[in-house]
């Protein structure tokens, strides 16, 4: 059987395809599924081309391109429509799964948000980037870079830009169910800040029933004042809720204290059992524990009027790949 995350793919490489009333190739493929938030090169978009295929669903018209067949229509209208609205809670489990990072080896991947510069525009970003981290605006200072045409780590980066790569809280995530707690990501939310102090939510969304990333729907909404944080201590910033069974509390406190010395850190508190944390509902025998968003340097980049594009959440990249900025 397929993989669900594959079947998710194939699912909107056919819906792109069906969008044409022409041929459409690999890379004009690529572009459009990253445009809709999925970081996927070239090669594995013929990958999932030839999956298509041999399906039946699929007609490749030599060079020119793929279009969709009567058969391929008929299995598009009958994909689930549950298919987008689960389907970013589902997406964040999978990479908390792949998120193996050793906190005793230093060996492993973390979950990283990937974010797409300009050429021209990149120097800049990296300055507002570097200042970002100096004031602790992210869960770790370590970054990597990728060169457009960069197939590592299945990033695909287009012609002109070059995608920058920053930890992603949701690590913290896989942190924790690799140390045998089982962890839920709860909501992603606006952060007030006052006197450089987390002060409490402003506003939620839930990871479930949701199809787009919260944290991302926050960033479109340009909704932080990250830079105005550092200048005046009050302000807006990222930060998310994930829950965890109270028992584990001890324990995840041990990990996210060892997680420190590599540089993984970022985490507010552990709440009290059941109990609302930083105005965050908790379910009934759950701690809820609030981290600040790794993308919050990103958010101040786009404050700084720098245009970006990030997906939150996007992929896993071996942390010793990460170089400190």
């Amino acid at each position: 059987m397929t993989d669900p995350n594959v079947e998710r793919k194939l699912v909107e490489i056919m819906r792109i395809i069906s969008e044409s009333d022409k041929p459409v190739g690999a890379r004009l493929i690529a572009d459009e599924l990253h445009n809709r938030g999925y970081a996927i090169g070239e090669r594995a978009v013929r990958y999932h081309l030839r999956i298509l295929d041999e399906r039946g669903f699929t007609q490749k018209h030599g060079y020119i391109g793929r279009t969709i067949t009567e058969r391929g229509k008929k299995e598009l209208s009958d994909a689930l429509i549950s298919d987008r609205l689960g389907f970013i809670i589902t997406r964040i489990e999978e990479l908390i799964y792949r998120a193996d990072y050793d906190l005793n080896t230093g060996k492993g991947n973390v979950i990283v948000n990937v974010t797409y510069i300009d050429k021209d525009d990149f120097d800049n970003a990296i300055d507002v980037v570097r200042y970002a981290m100096s004031q602790g605006a992210t869960i770790s200072s370590k970054i990597a870079v990728f060169e457009e045409d960069s197939t590592e780590f299945d990033i695909y980066v287009p012609e002109g830009q070059i995608a920058l790569a920053t930890v992603c809280s949701i690590t913290f995530d896989g942190l924790l169910l690799k140390s045998g707690i089982p962890v839920s990501p709860a909501y992603g939310g606006l952060m007030q800040i006052e006197n450089h102090e987390p002060e409490g939510f402003i506003d939620l969304i839930s990871y479930n029933g949701t199809s787009i990333d919260p944290i991302k729907l926050f960033l479109r909404r340009k909704s932080t004042s990250v830079l105005q944080t550092f200048d005046t201590g009050s302000g807006k910033m990222l930060a998310n809720v994930r829950e965890i069974p109270a028992a584990a509390a001890s324990r995840a406190l041990e990990v996210m204290e060892l997680a420190k010395k590599a540089d993984i850190q970022g985490h507010i508190c552990i709440g009290e059992p059941g109990e609302e944390v930083f105005y965050a509902p908790v379910s009934r025998g759950m701690v809820g524990i609030p981290v600040m968003a790794g993308i919050n340097a990103v958010a101040a980049v786009e404050e700084a009027g720098i245009k970006v594009e990030t997906l939150p959440v996007s992929t896993v990249v071996e942390y010793r790949r990460m170089k400190q900025i």
